[in-house]
Protein backbone atom coordinates (compact mmCIF):
# COMPACT_ATOMS: atom_id res chain seq x y z
CA UNK A 1 0.00 0.00 0.00
CA UNK A 2 1.18 3.54 -0.39
CA UNK A 3 -0.64 6.21 1.75
CA UNK A 4 -1.43 9.87 0.29
CA UNK A 5 -3.86 12.20 2.07
CA UNK A 6 -6.72 14.23 0.69
CA UNK A 7 -6.64 17.99 0.61
CA UNK A 8 -10.12 17.74 2.06
CA UNK A 9 -8.28 17.80 5.68
CA UNK A 10 -6.55 21.23 4.59
CA UNK A 11 -9.13 23.97 4.22
CA UNK A 12 -7.57 27.30 3.78
CA UNK A 13 -3.99 25.61 2.45
CA UNK A 14 -2.34 26.59 -0.68
CA UNK A 15 -0.94 23.41 -2.81
CA UNK A 16 2.89 24.45 -1.28
CA UNK A 17 1.43 23.97 2.71
CA UNK A 18 -0.37 20.67 1.63
CA UNK A 19 2.86 19.28 -0.18
CA UNK A 20 4.46 20.55 3.05
CA UNK A 21 1.99 18.01 5.18
CA UNK A 22 2.21 15.29 2.44
CA UNK A 23 5.81 15.34 2.22
CA UNK A 24 5.89 15.78 6.29
CA UNK A 25 3.38 12.88 7.31
CA UNK A 26 5.41 10.45 5.56
CA UNK A 27 3.37 10.15 2.46
CA UNK A 28 3.42 9.08 -1.21
CA UNK A 29 1.19 10.71 -2.40
CA UNK A 30 -1.48 13.69 -2.21
CA UNK A 31 -4.93 13.29 -3.17
CA UNK A 32 -6.29 16.62 -4.64
CA UNK A 33 -9.93 18.14 -4.26
CA UNK A 34 -10.88 19.64 -7.24
CA UNK A 35 -12.64 22.82 -6.30
CA UNK A 36 -12.10 26.48 -6.92
CA UNK A 37 -10.62 27.03 -3.00
CA UNK A 38 -8.25 24.81 -3.50
CA UNK A 39 -6.59 26.55 -6.83
CA UNK A 40 -6.70 22.97 -8.93
CA UNK A 41 -9.76 22.49 -11.32
CA UNK A 42 -10.50 22.37 -14.78
CA UNK A 43 -10.61 25.72 -15.35
CA UNK A 44 -6.43 25.90 -14.66
CA UNK A 45 -4.74 27.21 -18.02
CA UNK A 46 -1.91 25.19 -19.36
CA UNK A 47 1.14 27.12 -17.02
CA UNK A 48 -1.26 26.64 -13.84
CA UNK A 49 -1.45 22.71 -14.69
CA UNK A 50 2.47 22.14 -15.59
CA UNK A 51 2.78 24.55 -11.89
CA UNK A 52 1.11 21.70 -10.25
CA UNK A 53 2.24 18.71 -11.53
CA UNK A 54 6.08 20.67 -11.03
CA UNK A 55 5.67 21.27 -7.31
CA UNK A 56 3.98 17.86 -6.37
CA UNK A 57 6.93 16.33 -8.45
CA UNK A 58 9.81 18.35 -6.83
CA UNK A 59 8.90 17.10 -3.19
CA UNK A 60 9.11 13.65 -4.57
CA UNK A 61 5.26 13.10 -4.25
CA UNK A 62 2.67 11.97 -6.75
CA UNK A 63 -0.65 12.75 -7.14
CA UNK A 64 -2.77 9.47 -6.36
CA UNK A 65 -6.30 10.82 -7.59
CA UNK A 66 -7.78 13.81 -8.36
CA UNK A 67 -11.15 14.09 -6.21
CA UNK A 68 -13.71 15.32 -8.76
CA UNK A 69 -17.36 16.00 -7.72
CA UNK A 70 -19.02 14.85 -10.73
CA UNK A 71 -22.29 12.78 -10.29
CA UNK A 72 -22.41 10.22 -12.81
CA UNK A 73 -25.53 9.34 -11.82
CA UNK A 74 -27.40 12.51 -11.04
CA UNK A 75 -30.94 12.77 -12.78
CA UNK A 76 -30.84 14.91 -15.50
CA UNK A 77 -29.10 15.12 -19.18
CA UNK A 78 -26.21 13.03 -20.34
CA UNK A 79 -23.99 15.55 -21.75
CA UNK A 80 -22.95 18.27 -19.48
CA UNK A 81 -21.68 15.11 -16.87
CA UNK A 82 -20.02 14.01 -19.75
CA UNK A 83 -18.28 17.28 -20.17
CA UNK A 84 -17.37 17.77 -16.74
CA UNK A 85 -16.07 14.38 -16.53
CA UNK A 86 -14.01 14.52 -19.78
CA UNK A 87 -12.45 17.70 -18.43
CA UNK A 88 -11.61 16.40 -15.06
CA UNK A 89 -9.99 13.80 -16.92
CA UNK A 90 -7.52 15.74 -19.14
CA UNK A 91 -6.83 17.63 -16.41
CA UNK A 92 -5.83 14.19 -14.51
CA UNK A 93 -3.43 13.36 -17.57
CA UNK A 94 -2.01 16.92 -17.35
CA UNK A 95 -1.13 16.62 -13.72
CA UNK A 96 0.04 13.28 -14.38
CA UNK A 97 -2.69 11.89 -11.90
CA UNK A 98 -3.53 8.07 -12.44
CA UNK A 99 -7.33 8.38 -12.13
CA UNK A 100 -10.53 11.18 -10.98
CA UNK A 101 -12.76 10.17 -8.46
CA UNK A 102 -16.47 10.48 -9.00
CA UNK A 103 -19.63 9.93 -7.05
CA UNK A 104 -22.87 8.47 -8.32
CA UNK A 105 -24.97 11.40 -6.82
CA UNK A 106 -28.33 9.00 -7.78
CA UNK A 107 -29.28 5.22 -7.71
CA UNK A 108 -29.76 4.05 -11.65
CA UNK A 109 -27.22 2.33 -12.75
CA UNK A 110 -28.28 2.41 -16.48
CA UNK A 111 -27.75 6.39 -16.13
CA UNK A 112 -24.41 6.22 -14.78
CA UNK A 113 -22.97 3.12 -17.04
CA UNK A 114 -24.48 5.06 -20.24
CA UNK A 115 -22.00 8.32 -19.26
CA UNK A 116 -19.07 5.88 -18.55
CA UNK A 117 -19.36 4.64 -21.40
CA UNK A 118 -19.22 7.46 -23.02
CA UNK A 119 -16.20 8.95 -21.85
CA UNK A 120 -14.20 5.39 -22.06
CA UNK A 121 -12.55 6.66 -25.37
CA UNK A 122 -11.05 9.64 -23.84
CA UNK A 123 -10.42 8.01 -20.61
CA UNK A 124 -8.48 5.51 -22.19
CA UNK A 125 -6.87 7.38 -24.97
CA UNK A 126 -5.41 9.83 -21.98
CA UNK A 127 -4.16 6.68 -19.51
CA UNK A 128 -6.83 7.63 -16.94
CA UNK A 129 -9.12 5.84 -14.75
CA UNK A 130 -12.34 6.93 -13.70
CA UNK A 131 -12.89 6.06 -9.74
CA UNK A 132 -16.76 5.46 -8.81
CA UNK A 133 -16.53 6.53 -4.61
CA UNK A 134 -18.95 4.47 -2.22
CA UNK A 135 -21.05 6.66 -1.62
CA UNK A 136 -24.19 8.36 -1.57
CA UNK A 137 -26.63 6.53 -3.29
CA UNK A 138 -24.81 3.85 -3.82
CA UNK A 139 -22.79 3.57 -0.98
CA UNK A 140 -22.22 -0.40 -0.94
CA UNK A 141 -19.92 -2.26 -2.70
CA UNK A 142 -22.65 -4.25 -4.18
CA UNK A 143 -24.36 -1.46 -5.50
CA UNK A 144 -20.89 0.19 -7.29
CA UNK A 145 -19.80 -3.12 -8.88
CA UNK A 146 -23.50 -3.53 -10.35
CA UNK A 147 -23.04 0.08 -11.79
CA UNK A 148 -19.68 -0.90 -13.09
CA UNK A 149 -20.24 -3.98 -14.32
CA UNK A 150 -23.45 -2.67 -16.57
CA UNK A 151 -20.93 -0.29 -17.85
CA UNK A 152 -18.58 -2.90 -19.57
CA UNK A 153 -15.78 -0.64 -19.39
CA UNK A 154 -13.16 -2.27 -17.04
CA UNK A 155 -9.87 -0.82 -18.68
CA UNK A 156 -10.81 2.89 -17.76
CA UNK A 157 -13.71 2.64 -14.83
CA UNK A 158 -12.67 1.67 -11.01
CA UNK A 159 -13.99 2.01 -7.37
CA UNK A 160 -12.79 3.80 -4.93
CA UNK A 161 -13.43 2.08 -1.21
CA UNK A 162 -14.24 4.49 1.25
CA UNK A 163 -14.33 2.42 4.56
CA UNK A 164 -16.89 4.46 6.54
CA UNK A 165 -20.00 4.40 4.02
CA UNK A 166 -20.29 0.54 2.89
CA UNK A 167 -20.26 -0.03 6.72
CA UNK A 168 -22.57 2.47 7.96
CA UNK A 169 -24.63 1.56 5.25
CA UNK A 170 -24.78 -2.19 6.95
CA UNK A 171 -22.54 -3.81 4.47
CA UNK A 172 -19.68 -5.46 6.53
CA UNK A 173 -16.18 -4.97 5.20
CA UNK A 174 -15.85 -8.96 4.02
CA UNK A 175 -18.84 -8.61 1.88
CA UNK A 176 -17.78 -4.87 0.22
CA UNK A 177 -14.34 -6.30 -0.81
CA UNK A 178 -15.93 -9.40 -2.12
CA UNK A 179 -17.80 -7.48 -4.20
CA UNK A 180 -15.67 -4.77 -5.40
CA UNK A 181 -13.16 -7.85 -6.36
CA UNK A 182 -10.84 -6.57 -9.50
CA UNK A 183 -12.65 -3.29 -9.64
CA UNK A 184 -11.06 -2.27 -6.28
CA UNK A 185 -8.35 0.42 -7.43
CA UNK A 186 -8.31 3.04 -4.46
CA UNK A 187 -8.86 3.12 -0.59
CA UNK A 188 -9.84 5.58 1.33
CA UNK A 189 -9.34 5.39 5.02
CA UNK A 190 -11.08 7.23 8.13
CA UNK A 191 -12.45 6.92 11.37
CA UNK A 192 -16.01 8.25 12.67
CA UNK A 193 -17.64 8.30 16.45
CA UNK A 194 -20.32 5.42 14.80
CA UNK A 195 -22.37 4.75 12.19
CA UNK A 196 -24.54 7.48 13.01
CA UNK A 197 -22.35 10.27 14.12
CA UNK A 198 -20.00 10.85 11.06
CA UNK A 199 -18.01 13.07 12.85
CA UNK A 200 -13.88 12.45 12.48
CA UNK A 201 -12.43 10.90 15.33
CA UNK A 202 -8.36 9.79 14.71
CA UNK A 203 -7.40 6.21 13.79
CA UNK A 204 -8.64 3.67 15.93
CA UNK A 205 -10.49 5.34 18.62
CA UNK A 206 -13.84 5.30 16.77
CA UNK A 207 -16.20 2.87 15.38
CA UNK A 208 -14.98 2.23 11.69
CA UNK A 209 -14.00 -1.20 11.88
CA UNK A 210 -10.05 -0.25 10.63
CA UNK A 211 -8.18 -3.66 11.96
CA UNK A 212 -10.94 -5.80 9.77
CA UNK A 213 -11.01 -4.09 6.83
CA UNK A 214 -6.75 -3.85 7.08
CA UNK A 215 -6.42 -7.42 7.72
CA UNK A 216 -9.30 -8.43 4.52
CA UNK A 217 -6.94 -5.87 2.35
CA UNK A 218 -3.45 -7.52 3.55
CA UNK A 219 -5.48 -10.69 2.66
CA UNK A 220 -6.44 -9.79 -0.45
CA UNK A 221 -2.68 -8.46 -1.44
CA UNK A 222 -3.79 -4.75 -2.09
CA UNK A 223 -1.11 -2.51 -3.40
CA UNK A 224 -2.10 0.65 -4.18
CA UNK A 225 -3.05 3.86 -3.13
CA UNK A 226 -4.38 4.38 0.96
CA UNK A 227 -5.79 8.10 0.98
CA UNK A 228 -6.58 9.73 4.82
CA UNK A 229 -9.40 11.15 3.59
CA UNK A 230 -9.88 13.51 7.01
CA UNK A 231 -13.40 15.75 6.82
CA UNK A 232 -12.03 18.70 8.45
CA UNK A 233 -13.61 20.91 5.21
CA UNK A 234 -17.13 19.86 6.64
CA UNK A 235 -16.15 19.43 10.49
CA UNK A 236 -13.68 22.88 11.06
CA UNK A 237 -13.35 21.67 15.36
CA UNK A 238 -11.31 18.62 14.57
CA UNK A 239 -7.67 18.91 14.74
CA UNK A 240 -5.46 19.39 11.98
CA UNK A 241 -4.68 16.45 9.59
CA UNK A 242 -1.05 16.74 10.65
CA UNK A 243 -1.96 15.18 13.96
CA UNK A 244 -4.04 12.24 12.50
CA UNK A 245 -1.44 11.64 9.76
CA UNK A 246 0.67 9.27 11.88
CA UNK A 247 -2.05 6.53 12.81
CA UNK A 248 -3.07 6.62 9.08
CA UNK A 249 1.12 5.90 7.99
CA UNK A 250 0.97 3.38 11.35
CA UNK A 251 -2.20 1.58 9.76
CA UNK A 252 -0.58 1.20 6.26
CA UNK A 253 2.45 -0.53 7.85
CA UNK A 254 0.80 -2.79 10.07
CA UNK A 255 -1.80 -3.69 6.80
CA UNK A 256 0.81 -2.94 4.27
CA UNK A 257 0.69 -6.88 1.65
Amino acid sequence: MKLAVSTLGMPGDGLDRAIEIAAGGGCQGLELRLHPDTGVHAGLDAAGRRSVRERVERAGLEISALAGYVGVCEPGPDEPVIEALAADLRLAADLGAPGVRVFPRGGDPAVGARRLKAVSGTAAALGTLVLVETHDEMATGAAVAALLAEAGSPATTGVIWDLLHPWRHGESPAATLAALGPYLSYVQVKDAVSATDTTPVPMGEGSVPLEECGELLRGAGFGGWVSLEWERTWYPQVAPVEEILPGAADWVRRFAA
